[in-house]
């Protein structure tokens, strides 16, 4: 029992130390990609103005996007979590040992939908 409970501090230790600076980092890469030296691109002359509320680069679905992304985020790590703890407290049992593999497998699912869902937004809009 104690080497269950000790593996189970571990693991939330360990997540608790992956989770911080994915959730401080709000840094995106594609912010300024068409400012300065590259903004004669033919792709840069293509991209939808920031001036529209709704559709534009600042607009309310971008924003609405990204907030359900990050929650989605955030749910997926925690059934993440969930699906390890039920597979550390499986003790073997071939019903428990799938019943967490398939939350494990479904939270990663959930979190690479999470990961690309802001920027196939952008990039749709940006098409628009």
């Amino acid at each position: 029992m104690l080497r269950r409970l000790t593996s189970l501090v571990a693991s939330f230790l360990l997540v608790g130390m992956v989770l911080v600076p994915v959730t401080v980092s709000a840094y995106d890469p594609f912010d300024k990609a068409c400012d300065g030296a590259g903004s004669t691109s033919t792709a840069c002359g293509s991209r939808s103005g920031g001036d529209d509320p709704i559709a534009g680069s600042d607009g309310i679905i971008v924003n609405v996007t990204t907030i359900l992304a990050i929650i989605a985020g955030i749910v997926s790590v925690i059934f993440l979590v969930w699906g390890g703890v039920k597979y550390i407290t499986s003790g073997g049992d071939s019903g428990g040992v799938s019943s967490a593999k398939n939350t494990v497998i479904a939270a990663i699912v959930g979190l690479l939908i999470a990961a690309l869902a802001r920027p196939i937004v952008v990039f749709i809009i940006s098409k628009l």
